[in-house]
């Protein structure tokens, strides 16, 4: 029997999960400078969140916005993270960098 081939979600997850990865901030101040960082609330899942933005999920998009849980890096926050190096988890969905802080 053949195997059916991937949806395009299943792929991005796959993309996604493969290229999640933990990151200093320092190495996202040019990121940042262009303002292309995104941080994601510990609460979700940061491939989902990618996963969405691939899709396109408009109206899931705006739900987070909505609560809060997917904003632009604030300048307090970066300078907070910058201070002490924060290490973050990261993923790229062009053309944006999401990151997420976890407690560890």
């Amino acid at each position: 029997m053949d195997e059916l081939p991937e949806d395009r979600e299943t792929l991005l997850r796959r993309e996604y999960l493969s290229q999640t990865a933990r990151i200093n901030w320092h190495d996202l101040q040019t990121y940042y400078a262009h303002g292309s960082v995104v941080t994601i609330s510990a609460d979700l899942d940061l491939v989902e969140v990618a996963v969405q933005l691939g899709l396109d999920n408009t109206d899931q998009f705006q739900a987070w916005i909505a609560a809060g849980q997917v904003a632009p890096v604030g300048d307090e926050r970066a300078l907070a993270w910058y201070e002490r190096n924060q290490e973050l988890w990261a993923v790229v969905a062009p053309p944006w960098v999401l990151v997420q802080q976890r407690d560890q």
